[in-house]
């Protein structure tokens, strides 16, 4: 391909110009549903910086940990809300490759009802209980008593989170993916202008500390959330909303639901097998927690173009099938695993050549940089079956089958990664080295395990 073809080519993917992804050249889809799902992940990751940025400027220590300790019980919430994301995008991607349009916008429609539901219970059980969450996390009862407010405020509306995920899971599925950009464009551009004048009053705004972070959230991603709507009413999207698709369809739900769970499964189990090993690292004093931190936090920067390829894989995936034409979807996923490779495999030199200016970019402490440098060399070593891990994992969550990668993410990460990272710290005494090292080995488990499930080719035959 020339260079004025892939010039063109982004100018389409940033445009959102409409394709049939079943046909023609599979790079070229690749390219077209990539680049608008890469620049939708950063924007989604800016969130969680902007918010922190800004409340940081505040002085206050409990305010700090008020958004670490709401954001590590909002990441349950995200679970569940990608979860349903997740299905929508499965069922919608295959009634798109079916030629489908009405079933695919009544699959949207139950989504969204089905995602609202459970929203809304979630979010009535968090703000009556927002100070009970917060002692249970181990806040103090002065944090308690200064981010009640912001705990009840980001949980309690999750229901514009869930809209958010919903509508662009939805609009991934249709190949619409430039809508979920600049989604989250807007979403993001309304919080960075709000955070500071809401939390600190500048302009005409009232100085409303950290309630203000919360509320410039909600606003936020609010006003995203109406311009999805927007963009479904006016008819700028292959899915059109009609009132009649908002009947409960109990078959649909049913569907929905199953594919759901298994979607949130895998992050839940992501989660919380993270969970154990910063309790593993945390033993080894704070230097080493606070390398890690930056190390990772790198590590998931590194990666967002990734997740983009990947979830574009799971969108041509349900579609091809859609279409009847499994062995194209299948040459979509090595495809997508080849360019993965390639991608990483350069993150990989650059990080294990100059590490140390990109941890002293986070912190000038010497300890914090040598072991931040430790963890960063040593985890992307295993970027190269990470690859592939994450395009096969999407594949069979685009095929709708999300129940496998939920089977073999607990076999290798609480069977293995788990036991392994204690081992290999604890009674083999390598310290924070043998986390790292349990993590590459969990990888390439992982990559192995959903290679071998991918080859036996079931997910092919998977109905929703």
């Amino acid at each position: 391909m020339k260079l004025a073809e892939y010039i063109s080519l982004i100018k389409d993917a940033l445009r959102g110009k409409e394709q049939d992804y079943t046909q023609g050249s599979i790079k070229k889809a690749l390219i077209l549903l990539s680049i608008p799902m890469v620049l939708e992940m950063v924007m989604e990751s800016l969130f969680a910086i902007v918010d922190i940025y800004f409340v940081s400027k505040l002085d206050d220590v409990d305010a700090v940990a008020t958004v670490g300790l709401t954001e590590s019980v909002l990441m349950i919430m995200e679970s569940v809300a990608i979860g349903i994301a997740m299905a929508a995008t499965a069922m919608v991607a295959r009634r798109i490759g079916e030629k489908n349009k009405e079933g695919a916008s009544r699959a949207a429609m139950q989504a969204l009802l089905f995602g609202s539901f459970v929203a809304i219970i979630m979010g009535v059980l968090a703000f009556n209980y927002a100070d009970d969450i917060l002692r249970l996390m181990g806040g103090s009862e002065t944090l308690i008593e200064k981010g009640k407010r912001y705990t009840q405020i980001i949980l309690g509306f999750n229901i514009v989170l869930m809209l958010l995920f919903l509508f662009n899971g939805i609009f991934r599925g249709a190949g619409n993916a430039a809508i979920a950009m600049y989604t989250l464009y807007l979403a993001n551009g309304i919080n960075i202008i709000l955070d500071p004048c809401l939390i600190h009053g500048y302009l005409f705004f009232p100085k409303m500390g950290l309630e203000g972070a919360a509320i410039a959230s909600v606003i936020g991603r609010g006003v995203g959330v109406l311009f999805q709507i927007y963009m479904l009413v006016k008819g700028a999207s292959i899915i059109k909303a009609k009132l009649a698709f908002l009947k409960p369809n109990l078959t649909l739900l049913k569907d929905l639901s199953k594919v759901s769970l298994g979607g949130a499964g895998q992050f839940l189990i992501s989660t919380a097998s993270w969970i154990f090993l910063v309790k593993i690292l945390a033993e080894f004093g704070s230097a080493v927690l606070a390398g890690y931190t930056i190390g990772i936090r790198v590590i998931i920067f590194t990666i967002l173009p990734s997740w983009g390829m990947s979830n574009a894989t799971a969108t041509l995936v349900g579609q091809n099938l859609g279409a009847g034409n499994a062995e194209r979807a299948e040459k979509t996923v090595w495809l997508a695993g080849k360019y993965n490779v390639i991608f990483l495999f350069i993150i990989t030199i650059i990080c294990v050549v100059f590490p140390r200016p990109i941890i002293s970019f986070f912190t000038q402490d010497p300890e914090i940089i040598k072991h931040g440098i430790l963890c960063l060399r040593f985890v992307v070593l295993g970027y190269i079956f990470y690859a592939y891990q994450m395009v096969l994992g999407q594949a069979f969550n685009g095929a709708g089958d999300t129940f496998t990668p939920s089977l073999m993410n607990f076999i290798a990460l609480w069977l293995f990664q788990i036991p392994a990272a204690y081992l290999l710290a604890k009674y083999f005494g390598m310290g924070p080295q043998g986390v790292y090292m349990a993590i590459n080995l969990s990888c390439v488990v992982l990559t192995s395990l959903l290679y071998w499930k991918f080859k036996q080719g079931k997910w092919k035959k998977h109905i929703i």
